[in-house]
């Protein structure tokens, strides 16, 4: 038997209330509340993965699904029980000078293999594997090795408490931030989408581009980059804008495996677009400790780039298949849609403003949820009342339940790197094989972040590619903040390579097409994640001087219209090999950094190219 209907019903409603109430919990905390960071962080482990055990099962496919959930409520009691012995029993463990008792051990294990368990659940087994290769290294294998990889053994004792009573393991530093930043992020997120904003993000993107050749496939390129400054999920992108803008480009005559393709590449970009950045930009913040408004001010022409960039192949792509004369009947003006978005604007122009201007991040996302609910009785059709906040609060919960469990278990695999100093030795080697050369060095970043995003969500690639590989980056003269945004761009590239790909494979269900055809050609579209990390090592891009930067951003759109018409082999007319070869010259002399005399002659030969090519067209 698997439940009848209304227990289903009930169950639900009772879920609902569960995690509106977490929510609760984490606005608290994070406003009012003067709770300590372990403790905060300690019930966000327990609640969550509480809750995640229950919304999780182990399987789809198991035939008895009311011992699936019956267990599931034991694992999840487990979880909040790991928690409230932490915050109970941490006062005793110091006055017992640090020497933790079997019960201690035995619920400092329990936690690792619940967290263990449950982000298999929701992400896989990759992460769980690391995290069980780092551990062994510690306590076993890691003293049979030789060389610069040899280990003395650390007892369990020692592990167990360091990963569950300090802040250096589970409910470290990752923790922090998903209890805060990311939790805060993630509820305004909801709150907005839950007001009606998602609606408002399509329409502007539609009255925006409808008039422009390709406008159906920009509605992609715009709607994802702006629905990115609130969600920060490549797949929810992708899911939630794809389902109207894929089936708009194909009904436009755009092949399922392009306008697939081109959802994939737009939606990885709101993970890279200020403000919220996905987790990447709280983590780079807390990490580096440069200030986040330091770190959201020069990710903008650069996301900004990057969407340029897709923009242009769609442009241009649109050209070559004749397309350029379908425009979209039912776009409303530009206008209209603003003044009714009024409503959506203010949250965002206040979570904008309030950024800028100093306020900590999770002061601001707590004041810009409030005003979502304010803002929200302006339009008639979308106020907010008390079902509709529980609704939010709840839907908050349950889109931070796998990233918030997914983010405390890293920390078990960082905590282990940093008791074996191993990102030491191996950014030595990283610096040691390139030979000090900056350009190798990015390759073999790259190499890195293709392999792990194979099997890692993008913030769990950022997090292990950056505390193994950022050192040897500044050793050689680039700036902290300049290193981790390298880094953190390289890492958005398993949203769109394959073999996997996940937005991708999530835009292709939608399209009807081939995942890994759709991941090749999002892949190519997405060229921008593998340029700009290049701008930012070599040019101003990221720590010059604002003339600096905007010289760079110039001077890279061209190269990326140019770069992508190469790519496309069109403009103005179909393009020969040597053309395009031609093209991609040109591209790199309007890349080429520190001298402004090539950019400026490879410009020129651009608009030669272009009035030639109009001319024989």
């Amino acid at each position: 038997m698997n439940g009848s209907p209304r227990d289903d019903k009930r169950l639900k409603n009772y879920l609902t209330w569960i995690a509106a109430s977490i929510a609760v919990f984490h606005v608290y905390a994070n406003t009012l509340g003067t709770i300590s960071d372990l403790w905060r962080n300690a019930l966000h482990f327990g609640l969550l993965g509480g809750l995640g055990f229950i919304l999780y099962p182990p399987s789809e496919k198991r035939n008895n699904k009311r011992l699936s959930s019956f267990f599931g409520w034991i694992l999840g009691i487990l979880c909040v029980l790991c928690a409230f012995y932490l915050i109970l029993f941490e006062n005793a463990l110091h006055e017992r000078n640090e020497v933790p008792v079997p019960a201690d051990l035995i619920f400092a294990g329990l936690a690792i293999l619940l967290a263990l368990e449950l982000v298999q659940r929701t992400s896989g087994y990759v992460i769980p594997s690391i995290a069980v290769f780092f551990l062994t290294y510690v306590l076993w294998w890691g003293q049979y090795l030789g060389g610069v990889f040899a280990l003395r053994s650390m007892s369990l004792a020692r592990v167990l408490y360091r990963m569950y009573f300090t802040d250096e393991g589970l409910f470290g530093m990752i923790a922090t931030i998903s209890s805060t930043y990311i939790f805060m992020f993630m509820l305004f997120a909801a709150f907005l989408l839950k007001s009606g904003g998602g609606d408002f993000i399509i329409r502007l993107a539609r009255s925006l581009t409808h008039r422009i050749t390709g406008g159906p496939a920009l509605v992609a390129v715009v709607s994802s980059g702006l629905m990115g400054t609130i969600s920060g999920s490549a797949v929810a992108n992708a899911v939630s804008t794809g389902a109207i803008t894929i089936p708009m480009m194909k009904k436009s005559g755009y092949a399922p495996r392009f306008a697939a393709a081109v959802e994939t590449a737009a939606s990885t970009g709101g993970q890279i677009m200020p403000p919220i950045m996905g987790a990447g930009a709280f983590i780079m913040a807390q990490w580096t400790q440069i200030p986040y408004a330091t770190i959201i001010g020069a990710a903008v022409l650069p996301a900004l780039l990057y969407f340029f960039s897709i923009g242009f192949s769609v442009y241009l792509e649109s050209k070559k298949l004749g397309l350029e004369k379908r425009e979209m009947e039912d776009a409303e003006s530009a206008a209209k849609v603003l003044k009714e978005g009024l409503p959506f604007l203010i949250p965002i122009l206040i979570l904008i403003g309030m950024l800028a201007a100093g306020y900590t991040p999770t002061y601001t996302a707590g004041f810009a949820i409030l005003s979502v609910v304010v803002s929200s009785w302006l339009s008639p059709k979308n106020r907010m009342g008390i079902g509709k906040i529980v609704e939010a609060l709840a839907l908050g919960t349950r889109n931070m339940a796998a990233t918030g469990i997914l983010l405390v278990s890293t920390g078990i695999i960082v905590g282990t790197i940093n008791m074996t100093g191993i990102s030491i030795t191996f950014s030595q080697m990283v610096v040691d094989w390139s030979g000090a050369s900056i350009l190798l060095a990015l390759l073999l970043i790259t190499f890195a972040s293709l392999f792990l995003g194979m099997g890692l969500p993008v913030t769990a690639a950022y997090i292990m590619i950056a505390i193994l590989t950022a050192p040897s980056l500044t050793s050689m003269g680039i700036s902290l903040l300049a290193a981790h945004m390298i880094i953190f761009w390289l890492s958005q590239d398993s949203n769109v390579t394959p073999p996997v790909c996940l937005a991708a494979f999530a835009a292709s269900s939608i399209a009807g097409s081939r995942p890994m055809a759709t991941g090749l050609t999002s892949w190519r579209l997405a060229k921008g994640l593998y340029i700009m990390p290049l701008l930012f090592a070599f040019t101003g891009l990221i720590d010059g001087t604002w003339t600096d930067r905007m010289t760079v951003f110039g001077f890279s759109l061209a190269g990326l219209f140019v770069f992508s018409a190469s790519a496309t082999g069109f403009w103005a007319r179909p393009l020969s090999i040597l053309s395009r070869f031609l093209l991609l010259i040109i591209a790199f002399g309007l890349f080429w950094p520190s001298d402004t005399r090539i950019n400026v002659i490879a410009l020129a030969a651009a608009v030669f190219f272009f009035i030639t090519g109009r001319v024989r067209g």
